[in-house]
């Protein structure tokens, strides 16, 4: 490494994720399910927390844990088990961890979650940024004072947007990208922002405030045009089964951060994002879902499809030689405690 900045920069919401998959449909009102699929473990900001980190990225993570016991196993989980710097985030008095039931059926999910705004902003908690060489952040139409200090102190940074509820998709949002060097919106949103009618047609015009910009398409995979180098890639979907697809934007973010750093090709970085997004939508959970080195090369070892292998051949000489330990995916229960 030629330094030792942060690699990864990042703020947010945690929860304390229950899911329960396996469903088939969503329960009717006064109807009761059982399921034999269940996973917990950390959520929200973790995804992308514990996706970068497992892939060898040293992680900053500025959040807020309630002083209960979901914000004392979320701790643990993100700081023992998982190996991300917490000394920017802070324990709450009183205040409760988020927590989220999510109940996965199909290729999609609906959410229940009990919590409380946190009683620290992004900003108090930021304050002045360390310096890094990225950060991961989610845009609002409100914009946060941290994001430009980050950006003036030279750290790259790779936006994504979410949902707007008001379906108002006020272009103003947009004029935060001047501050970043990536954007990284699904479909549905770059088309709503942009008044396009594609995913392609919005693609050009968000290359055009951005250096990096990449449309996500579900299963139809993902586009980009980097024009830093002047490359265009349009790549397809894996074909997985999705078990939980909680996080797998989160994982598709953090994925394209770790290639773009590594200085690969714009089709190497997608091809790689849209497969570790793959891998994570077939296990339980957001954070803890998240392949990693060793879930990547435990799927190129047992690849067997010899388009695959052709397509994926670049993992040969991308994969490090130390992939480190099999990855904690998310546990039924939480364990118990050792004092």
């Amino acid at each position: 490494m030629d330094d030792d900045r942060p690699d990864v920069l990042l703020t947010g919401l945690l929860f304390y994720d229950l899911v329960l998959t396996g469903l088939g449909k969503p329960p009717t009102p006064g109807e009761e399910i059982w399921t034999a699929g269940m996973g917990c473990g950390p959520g929200g900001i973790a995804n992308l927390a514990v996706a970068a980190s497992r892939f060898g990225l040293r992680t900053s993570l500025a959040t807020v844990f309630g002083d209960d016991f979901y914000g004392e196993y979320c701790r643990d989980v993100l700081c023992d088990q998982e190996d991300i710097d917490l000394s920017l985030s802070r324990t709450a008095d009183g205040w409760p961890t988020p927590v989220t039931v999510s109940l996965a059926a199909g290729r999609d999910r609906a959410l229940v979650t009990h919590g409380q705004e946190p009683p620290y902003s992004q900003d108090a908690l930021m304050g002045d940024p360390p310096e890094a060489r990225t950060a991961l952040v989610h845009i609002e139409a409100e914009p946060r004072e941290w994001i430009a200090k980050a950006a003036a102190n030279g750290t790259h940074v790779y936006a994504d947007v979410g949902w707007d509820p008001t379906q108002e998709w006020s272009r103003d949002l947009l004029d935060q990208l001047a501050l970043c060097h990536a954007f990284l919106p699904n479909e549905t949103e770059a088309m709503a922002y942009t008044r396009t009618d594609s995913a392609v047609a919005a693609l050009g015009t968000l290359a055009e405030l951005v250096p990096v910009a990449v449309v996500t398409r579900g299963g139809d995979g993902a586009v980009a045009v980097d024009q830093t180098t002047g490359e265009y890639a349009e790549v397809p979907a894996l074909d997985v089964d999705v078990l939980d697809a909680t996080g797998a934007g989160d994982v598709f973010g953090a994925s394209f951060v770790t290639a773009s750093l590594g200085g690969w090709p714009l089709a190497e970085r997608l091809r790689f994002a849209v497969l570790a997004a793959g891998l994570s939508v077939q296990h339980h959970g957001g954070a803890l879902a998240a392949p990693g080195w060793y879930g990547v090369d435990r799927w190129w070892r047992s690849l067997t499809d010899p388009e695959l292998r052709k397509t994926y051949g670049f993992l040969a000489d991308r994969l490090p030689a130390d992939v480190g330990p099999p990855v904690h995916h998310a546990p039924v229960t939480p364990p118990a405690r050792h004092h």
